[in-house]
């Protein structure tokens, strides 16, 4: 069932389950969906769904993750054929129906929010991180979540010198650089959540990105991770 009416209908005025306000941006956090349309506001440069993954779905990204070690599928999925698209993409890879339709329906939100065409799916297995440094994507807005291992990490917008960012760094690692006074400024999406990273390509948004990184890696881990990006 498709849901891009109730989204549409609440993506004005819709309550925010937290709200946490760092410098001039802020953040928003709730359990349902509904809170995804806060990252039209301005002053949001991140926003997550916080969801909580049954135990059934959790047990078969495991074995998915096992038959799947390398996995890294890309494909564009068009709005109007969500359901045939990912059904195609993911069924020969074991993926079983539950699966599937979370995966649509994220797809299916991410089409609705942005009123886009088509969307880019990146469903990729990792045992490293695939961005180690902090850094700020040049897109205007990326979802992310991971399905299984530990989720994409975070820093907020007035705890970091974006100067420390990209070469400014001189070479330094991130937590020798200035990047971010201690560690405590780091922050972490939990497995299962859903977030929604609005980047230096979004309208009059460059300078307030959401500066983020792929977790450091732990022994033997192995994520599975789902984004997805506007595409032409």
């Amino acid at each position: 069932m498709s849901i891009a009416t109730p989204l549409h209908n609440q993506a004005h005025g819709i309550e925010h389950h937290a709200n946490d306000a760092f410098g001039n941006m802020t953040y928003s956090q709730g359990s349902d969906f509904s809170v995804l349309p806060d990252i039209y506001q301005d002053n949001h440069n991140l926003v997550i769904w916080q969801r909580t993954l049954s135990d059934e779905l959790i047990a078969h990204v495991t074995q998915c993750i096992a038959e799947n070690p390398r996995l890294n599928l890309e494909k564009g999925i068009a709005a109007n054929a969500i359901a045939d698209d990912v059904n195609a993409a993911l069924t020969p890879l074991g993926f079983n129906e539950e699966l599937i339709e979370n995966i649509a329906s994220l797809v299916d939100m991410f089409c609705c929010l942005f009123d886009l065409k088509r969307a880019g799916l990146r469903l990729k297995v990792l045992e490293q991180a695939m961005c180690p440094r902090f850094h700020v994507d040049w897109v205007p807005c990326r979802l992310v979540t991971t399905f299984s291992g530990t989720g994409t990490q975070w820093i907020p917008h007035h705890k970091v010198d974006r100067t420390k960012l990209g070469t400014g760094n001189n070479g330094f690692p991130d937590d020798k650089s200035g990047l971010y006074c201690d560690a405590s400024a780091i922050q972490e999406l939990s497995s299962g959540d859903v977030a929604l990273l609005k980047g230096e390509g979004w309208e009059d948004n460059e300078g307030a990105g959401l500066v983020h990184r792929s977790p450091p890696n732990n022994a033997n881990e192995k994520r599975l991770l789902l984004t997805l990006d506007f595409i032409s």
